[in-house]
């Protein structure tokens, strides 16, 4: 009733292809290095030379050659720098935890923290956020 396939599929793992592999730290350590690059821009960009400087030291250590630095500004606020380098931190700590570097993972704690402490504490509500003081509303109840 149904024809055999005849092709190899395209599951079979290739293990004589002729391309380069990267172990699972490898890949780690692309991936915590780009992670770091990005912070470190949006360091440079607020003008933060001695945390830039310690970033900078780390990204280096997982590359193996010192990162490209360089002052281009977006013209946002500094708020939302600071938020865009929180996340950016938080992400970097991830993966450092991830692949157990310890340096790493302090450094992105105490940038989280750092732009924590920086971002403006009072913020305008979000008009289409639930009110929490308003009872739950039942869905589908009579």
């Amino acid at each position: 009733m149904y024809e055999p396939i005849r092709t190899k599929s395209v599951h079979t793992p290739a293990d004589d292809a002729d391309f380069p592999h990267r172990t699972r730290e490898e890949e780690l350590d692309i991936q915590l290095a780009g992670h770091l690059a990005a912070l470190l821009a949006v360091t440079d960009e607020l003008g933060l030379g001695t945390a830039g400087d310690r970033i900078a030291e780390q990204v280096a250590r997982l590359r193996g050659t010192p990162p490209t630095r360089h002052a281009g500004l977006s013209d946002a606020p500094a708020a939302a720098l600071h938020r865009r380098a929180h996340a950016l931190a938080g992400r970097a700590l991830v993966v450092a935890a991830s692949r157990a570097d310890t340096a790493v993972a302090i450094l992105s704690a105490e940038r989280m923290d750092a732009h924590t402490a920086a971002m403006p504490t009072a913020t305008a509500p979000d008009p289409t956020a639930p009110d929490p003081a308003a009872p739950p509303e039942l869905v589908g109840a009579l």
